[in-house]
């Protein structure tokens, strides 16, 4: 990736322009490009390629011409990067658009391909930047989502809890963080009995991954993930189409350790936690059963209604240590619902918060970086779904309405009324292909928190 984006001011020009200014740049080229233009039947929009016109021309690339209608969304030039030839290029355009542009730029680079025997070798071309921050840090950012996408993609069997931990134990190693694990029936000595009930009947040990990094003299933020590696639905089995890309359900423990990298990468001022309940929800003859009760960290008991809402059971579990710390801030991710699914569709993230004005500065930081993010209500009167004749509560609501809301109200329970919580229900995973954003595993809203969390503890 860093011989992608590099620091120079040397290349063949690549001009990056809005729809709305190609106009007036046309009037300032030469004759012989507005002909060659013209000739080719470019409209101003998309990609124009410019041969050299001097006389001593071998017919080699001049300039590159890239116009779309918003060059300040974060993926508009996602798919440059695959077409142009290669050679290496110097960015021309406004430099307010820079950031989105070498964004856009890197992420458009991404191709999982690790378990291809005849992979696209095919190499790709280099921009050049005059500005080493700008490098640095879109590097940072891309890096991030390319570890949440890789995470997602990964097929089940070479992503189960244990992977899960490696891949902690890295950024652990590489930041200078520290990490420890409870494993299988060590996290029944240690009392998270929900985690080891979801996960028990795989022969992939369930765990507690628990990453610390930081001055613990800084404000405290804890990041909490949903690591169900892959997910049949327990006893209560999912069918064919439903499971087929479960492999994804380990998509908000791939979330929290991008946000991770981004934060220990940028090294911010926090003490960060990071907490990941790992598991494989299998079916065995010691899986859980609906109707079964559980007594959960906090002390709560529930029924299990069904065993496919096994997010919920992993996270509750978690979100009572994490807030054990009283921490500043708690966020988590999961891919928890179809429900969010339905409401928003696939590519654009909901999330609770029981803080209005996190929720505001969340949202407020994704809508500048193409990172949008959309705020749910947590209605207290749907928390009578969870009622239970011979428990505290069920695991999931008595009807199939407002499933992403009923799902967010069982786990508020496991924070404090004071505690300021923040709850992400993501899709993990793009359904459809966009320009920057292929097929398969996909990070929403990392940089918006990330980028949230820079703004509120960078500066004191």
């Amino acid at each position: 990736m860093n011989s992608l984006l590099i620091l120079g001011n040397t290349g063949t020009p690549l001009t990056i322009l809005e729809k709305t200014a190609y106009a007036q740049w046309l009037t300032t080229q030469s004759q012989c490009s507005q002909n060659w233009l013209q000739q080719t039947n470019y409209n101003g929009e998309g990609l124009a390629l410019l041969p050299n016109f001097s006389k001593d021309s071998q017919g080699e690339l001049s300039q590159a011409v890239f116009v779309v209608t918003n060059a300040s969304h974060y993926f508009s030039c996602g798919d440059l990067i695959n077409k142009l030839p290669m050679g290496q290029y110097v960015l021309e355009a406004d430099p307010e658009l820079h950031q989105a542009i070498c964004f856009a730029w890197l992420v458009g680079a991404y191709d999982f391909s690790a378990y291809k025997t005849q992979a696209n070798k095919k190499g790709l071309p280099s921009l050049a930047v005059n500005d080493q921050t700008l490098v640095d840090s879109a590097i940072k950012y891309a890096l991030a989502t390319t570890l949440v996408r890789d995470l997602v993609n990964t097929p089940a069997a070479d992503m189960m809890p244990k992977n899960l931990g490696d891949t902690a134990q890295t950024l652990a190693n590489t930041f200078g963080g520290n990490l420890s694990q409870i494993i299988g029936d060590e996290l029944l000595e240690h009392n998270y009995p929900t985690i080891h009930a979801v996960g028990r009947a795989s022969i992939n040990q369930p765990r507690l991954i628990d990453l610390t990094w930081g001055d613990k003299s800084h404000p405290q933020v804890t990041l909490v993930g949903k690591g169900v590696c892959f997910d049949s639905g327990g006893l209560d089995l999912k069918p064919a189409a439903g499971m087929r890309n479960m492999k994804k359900d380990m998509g908000g423990s791939a979330h929290v350790l991008g946000l991770a990298r981004l934060i220990m990468s940028h090294n911010l001022p926090i003490s960060l936690r990071v907490l990941i309940p790992a598991v494989e929800n299998a079916v065995s003859n010691n899986a859980m059963r609906p109707g079964d009760v559980i007594t959960t960290r906090k002390g709560l008991t529930v029924e299990i209604d069904n065993t496919d809402a096994e997010g919920r059971l992993v996270l509750c579990d978690a979100l009572a240590e994490a807030d054990n710390d009283k921490p500043e801030l708690i966020i988590d991710f999961a891919t928890l619902t179809g429900a969010m699914r339905v409401a928003l569709g696939t590519e654009l993230p909901g999330f609770f918060s029981t803080n209005d004005e996190v929720a505001a500065g969340i949202t407020e930081a994704g809508s500048k970086i193409s990172d949008q993010v959309w705020r749910m209500p947590l209605y207290q009167p749907y928390i009578d779904l969870f009622k239970s004749n011979i428990a505290d509560m069920t695991n999931c609501s008595a009807g199939p309405f407002g499933g992403a809301i009923t799902a967010a109200l069982y786990l508020e329970k496991f924070v404090s009324k004071e505690t300021n919580w923040v709850h992400f229900d993501v899709m993990a995973f793009n359904v459809r292909a966009l320009s920057g954003r292929p097929l398969g595993g996909e990070a929403f809203g990392i940089r918006a928190v990330f980028d949230y969390l820079q703004a509120r503890y960078s500066h004191g």
